[in-house]
């Protein structure tokens, strides 16, 4: 028989729900040097740890050296004293010291400036899979409601439907106290309008649309179902097949469990839907995505630099110019994707589907995902990349023949080549270090910056910059544009349920991929955030079809696989 304890204070209950969040939390993948390093936005893998310059890089996190005993050496010295040898140090040949042999060459005869000449690099050309752009009959007009189709299709609705059903019935049978009727398709389409209409129209809670107050008074949440027809259909929401949840629940602890099985009948047919309907521009980004959740499992991550602090991470791939979210994945933890070569190296070639992309890719990303063993694997793949990188890396060139000097002038480029790696320094208001694939050290290109001359005057003056570092600010920026496109249709609220955080996060990514289509098909593009969406309110309350009115694409046209296309369009 378990003692009960007393707390005093609200201290010590804050205390002990930390201590038992800690307990549930707790999870054979959790690694605290790995996760600790991960919140730093740092790959212990790649990311060497260096006390002064003129020592060699350590792995953080990892053991890698040890001491030798000290030795005394009876041979006298020319002073006539015997000399004791110093502590020497054996140490194993990391993995990134393995690759050197791929991008030695060059690091002797250091640091190169402008006035010295950097050679033109041997690209592959351009060749995607499919046309840059929507994968759908341009030539013809799609309503709203049938592009978000598209990515929210009536297979997924169904299944949404018997699983909501069977779960409903579970709980009554369990004895607990609300009012059920069986849920229709229709029905579920009218609560799907409700959901993109809570994104569109703020209120402080749910129950604020029904309530009947001067401030609030809508119209069209009481129009559409009651307020405990909403709230009944919401506790009982299932995504996922009750008995094979039982059945996967039951793994929790061992190799097998599978952490986002609830949303598995979502998250796979948008993820699917993304890459079928649009092939992305030439330009892609990879960075990190925060889904807002507090909830009390392992999955929550906690991003001390962005605006969404605590959630779930997604590592996604965008398109740069339009912001398209074409792939991602929800980050499990340590173990999930674990392949010896970092998770920085694993999270990006688990985003580049190759054989759907094509060849001649530029990806830009920022200095977390950076490396020259992921860059160069990408070469081999005909991917090029381009990002900013850290110095103590592993594989960043040590030399410091004719390095930047920390009071060079603003403007300063110093690059070194090795085989197809081109690292490069420049001094703006602080050092930038990039490494590229792409492009060449220096073509001659400027950026105005505001200067203070010796009067104390401020003017505009021309520097010199590295074409990495102007076309990684042009193009780095896809995913933060998806994110910020995607705030326009934020529909969360405060839920008992941790997983239905992630599965409402899957409808603002459908309706801006329908939105991305929809403009790129040359339909009006003013105001779409609102046009679009009270156009698709009203028609989401009617049933929506087993088969979609408008042309029917055939496998060859619409270039996906035989089961996606019968899913869709049969």
């Amino acid at each position: 028989m378990t003692s009960k304890r007393l707390f005093v204070g609200a201290e010590a209950v804050l205390e002990e729900l930390d201590r038992l969040s800690d307990v549930e939390d707790s999870d054979e993948s959790y690694d605290s040097v790995f996760e600790a390093a991960f919140a730093a936005r740092e790959d212990p893998d790649f990311d060497a740890v260096i006390s002064s310059d003129d020592e060699e890089p350590v792995l953080s996190g990892r053991k890698r050296c040890r001491p030798l005993p000290v030795t005394h050496d009876p041979t006298p010295t020319p002073l006539g004293e015997t000399s004791v040898s110093t502590t020497r140090v054996r140490c194993r040949q990391s993995r990134g010291k393995s690759q050197a042999g791929r991008h030695d060459d060059g690091e002797t005869n250091g640091w190169h400036d402008v006035t010295e000449e950097d050679v033109d690099p041997d690209l592959p050309n351009f060749t995607p899979k499919r046309p840059p752009g929507p994968q759908i009959l341009m030539s013809s007009t799609y309503s709203t409601i049938q592009l978000f189709q598209l990515f929210f299709t009536t297979s997924v609705i169904d299944t949404i439907v018997r699983n909501t059903n069977k779960y409903a019935s579970k709980m009554s049978a369990a004895g607990k106290k609300f009012q059920w009727v069986p849920l229709t398709a229709q029905e579920f389409s009218s609560y799907l309008a409700l959901v993109i209409y809570m994104g569109l129209v703020n209120a402080k809670t749910i129950v604020d649309y029904w309530a009947k107050k001067t401030l609030y008074n809508f119209s069209f949440p009481r129009s559409v179902m009651s307020r405990p027809r909403f709230q009944a259909i919401s506790w009982n929401l299932h995504l996922c097949d009750v008995e094979k949840d039982e059945q996967n629940s039951r793994k929790k602890g061992t190799p097998d469990y599978d952490k986002l099985f609830k949303v598995k009948p979502l998250y796979t047919d948008i993820v699917q839907s993304c890459q079928t309907y649009f092939q992305p521009n030439k330009h892609l980004s990879v960075d990190e995505r925060m889904v807002a959740s507090k909830a009390r499992i392992g999955l929550k991550q906690y991003m001390k630099d962005k605006p969404t602090r605590w959630g779930y991470k997604l590592f996604v791939l965008a398109d740069s110019i339009s912001g398209y979210t074409w792939n991602f994945f929800v980050y499990e933890g340590k173990n999930s994707m674990a392949t010896g070569k970092g998770l920085s190296y694993d999270s990006v070639m688990t985003l580049m589907n190759f054989p759907l992309l094509g060849i001649g890719y530029h990806i830009f990303m920022d200095n977390f995902y950076t490396s020259p063993t992921l860059f160069l694997d990408l070469f081999e793949k005909k991917t090029l990349a381009c990002g900013t990188i850290r110095a103590n890396r592993v594989g960043f060139p040590k030399t410091k023949t004719n390095d930047l000097s920390k009071k060079a002038q603003r403007g300063t480029i110093r690059w070194l080549r090795q085989g197809k790696l081109l690292f490069v320094k420049w001094r703006d208001t602080r050092e930038v270090a990039m490494c590229s694939t792409i492009h060449k050290a220096y073509v001659g290109e400027t950026v105005n910056r505001r200067v203070k001359n010796a009067e104390g005057e401020w003017r505009i003056q021309q520097i010199p910059v590295p074409t990495a570092v102007k076309e990684y600010n042009k193009y780095m920026g896809g995913v933060d544009l998806s994110d910020a496109l995607i705030g326009y249709y934020n529909v969360l609220h405060k839920t008992r349920k941790c997983y239905k955080g992630d599965g409402d996060h899957q409808t603002p990514v459908a309706k801006r991929a329908k939105t991305n289509i929809q403009t790129s098909n040359k339909q009006s593009t003013l105001s779409w955030k609102t046009e679009t969406d009270i156009d698709m309110v009203p028609q989401s309350l009617r049933f929506l079809p087993a088969r979609k009115p408008g042309p029917q694409l055939s496998p060859a046209d619409a270039h996906t696989p035989l089961s996606l296309f019968k899913m869709f369009f049969f």
